[in-house]
């Protein structure tokens, strides 16, 4: 069944990690945004089976319940919020909103509730705080604790915590801080990234130009951050949180149902500025920056980018790569045996890829530190 994403691209601050397109904008950017994506929201033709919903960011969090009641009426799976009585039927099996700590008050843990809102996902990224702080973040553990509390009281028991090894001022030492955090607060899905460099953020373009500010010169090595992100798998290991894909680990049965849409080539329907959406044959992205978005729409034009079909060939290599992210692995027709087989071969010489008996592919742990490089040889020109 498909899922719904939905871009809320604005925050407080842009966060020096960030590669998203994402940032700081007026407050009536933010007005016509709304009021632009509820339309965009209203004239889709959107699958009524449709079972998830994902808010992401940006920080969505920072929407206050009135103006997120508001958006998601705008699906008519939700009864008027003008009557204080009114009766919510979301009927969402998982609705998720990125969150970051902080920011969640009590009032609004029930006004999510009352919404749907069922998964909130905490932008963690470290439990250190002046290394939170040289990346952007305000928060400390206490903070994060207290917010996993005021949300089970309303009933949101399933969070994810975010975390980033690789971030500035990170050592060994803070690392260990983070992961005895993650056991302490025991959340029920976590995900763990590895620092990506590259020129979308400030601190990725501030290291690819061998600079020193956002804290570049305090960054871990490469090494370093391979080290800390096994050590989390491991960790996370002991206490019964697995590792179900590359960078997303959850207790038996705690997966994020909305994120495996991506990863298993199901539909998934996008909404907002950056939102991609992919509908079983064709992909499209919409504009990338909320301006060009809100201003295509007061112009009354398409706020979509150029459609692609998907062919047999690109949903074949779509769904190696995809498949491949998961720890499940991939069981090949005999069709992509043959036309994957000198690739399969050279990954299995190198280490990177297991293949078992029964025809079933996995990334190695050597293949995981070296996925990209994995899913290059998949991609076809």
């Amino acid at each position: 069944m498909p899922g719904i994403y939905i871009s809320f691209p604005f925050c407080r601050q842009k966060c020096t990690y960030c590669n998203f397109a994402s940032g700081v904008f007026s407050d009536q950017l933010i007005d016509d945004y709304l009021e632009a994506l509820q339309a965009e929201i209203r004239a889709a033709e959107i699958p009524p089976e449709a079972d998830t919903l994902y808010l992401g960011g940006g920080t969505p969090s920072l929407l206050d319940i009135a103006r997120l009641g508001r958006l998601l009426e705008a699906f008519g799976r939700h009864s008027s919020l003008d009557h204080p009585a009114a009766d919510i039927n979301p009927s969402w099996a998982e609705a998720t909103i990125e969150a970051s700590p902080g920011s969640i008050t009590p009032e609004k843990a029930a006004g999510w509730a009352r919404l749907g809102i069922n998964r909130v996902s905490l932008g963690v990224q470290s439990f250190v705080p002046e290394v939170a702080a040289a990346s952007g973040r305000k928060h400390t553990p206490g903070d994060v604790a207290k917010e996993i509390e005021i949300l089970a009281a309303e009933g949101i028991s399933n969070t994810n915590v975010d975390l980033i090894a690789g971030l500035a001022r990170q050592t060994q030492r803070s690392w260990d801080v983070s992961l005895d955090w993650v056991e302490r607060l025991n959340p029920p899905h976590v995900s763990l990234y590895m620092l990506e460099v590259d020129d979308e953020s400030h601190l990725g373009a501030e290291l690819r130009k061998g600079g020193s500010r956002y804290g570049a010169s305090l960054v871990p090595s490469d090494d370093q951050i391979g080290d800390f992100y096994l050590q989390g798998v491991e960790r996370l290991r002991l206490i019964n949180i697995s590792r179900y894909e590359i960078s997303n680990f959850a207790r038996p049965g705690w997966e994020s149902r909305h994120n495996l849409k991506y990863w298993n080539m199901e539909p998934y329907w996008g909404f907002g500025a950056d939102a991609h959406s992919f509908d079983g044959k064709r992909r499209w992205g919409n504009l990338s920056s909320p301006t060009e978005y809100v201003a295509a729409w007061k112009e009354g034009s398409t706020v979509r980018g150029e459609v692609e079909p998907v062919g047999q060939d690109r949903w074949t290599q779509d769904r190696f790569i995809t498949g491949l992210r998961q720890m499940a692995g991939i069981q090949p027709s005999g069709a992509e045996l043959e036309k994957f087989r000198a690739p399969l071969l050279r990954l299995q010489e190198r280490g990177w890829l297991t293949n078992t008996n029964g025809g079933l592919y996995r990334l190695t742990t050597d293949g995981v530190m070296f996925s990209n490089e994995v899913f290059q040889e998949f991609l076809e020109d």
